[in-house]
């Protein structure tokens, strides 16, 4: 059976592309190595954003596998504008899908992307995949499979935090199994 690792990166000191792994983060990405050591993972797939490369690669050098970028997996932009209220909007963002700022995207259109990517997976020949994103874009993945998961399940999610999604008689199921 093919299953998906939706990974959340680990801690990092900051939201911009280049933000590095906190010490803690660092710390992290070998606790997520350990994690997947056991476990058969054919392919990697992660977000171009350094955070996100900086939590797999431990786990990627130790198993000797290549990992493959993907623009699609970049984190959500809610505005290109400073929004000093930023956390209200993005509460907004979750109860109306359709709802934009300026120069951003909408949720709907973030979900779009990560399906995307999630389906190409489900599709493709490899059977155990690691997908590496940011919280965002994993909260309105996980909507899109129970709608119940919304802006409080997103504040819950931890950072790393990691999701199995498998496909059991063409329904999607996800289960969180990290700790």
């Amino acid at each position: 059976m093919k299953k998906i690792y939706l990974v959340r990166h680990c801690e990092a000191e900051g939201q911009h592309i280049d933000a590095s792994l906190t010490e803690q983060g660092y710390k992290q990405a070998l606790e997520l190595s350990n994690f997947f050591a056991d476990l058969t993972i054919d392919y990697i797939i992660t977000s171009p954003y350094k955070r996100a490369l900086e939590s797999i690669q431990p786990f990627a050098q130790s198993s000797h596998l290549a990992i493959a970028q993907d623009n699609r997996l970049s984190e959500r932009v809610l505005s290109t504008q400073n929004l000093p209220d930023w956390f209200e909007k993005l509460q907004r963002t979750s109860q109306d899908m359709e709802l934009k700022f300026e120069g951003g995207e909408s949720s709907y259109e973030a979900m779009t992307r990560i399906i995307a990517v999630v389906e190409e997976a489900f599709q493709s020949s490899n059977n155990h995949i690691v997908i590496v994103t940011h919280g965002n874009l994993l909260s309105l993945l996980l909507k899109h499979y129970n709608e119940k998961f919304g802006f409080v399940e997103w504040q819950k999610l931890s950072n790393p935090d990691i999701f199995l999604l498998e496909n059991i008689n063409n329904g999607v199921t996800y289960t969180r199994i990290w700790k």
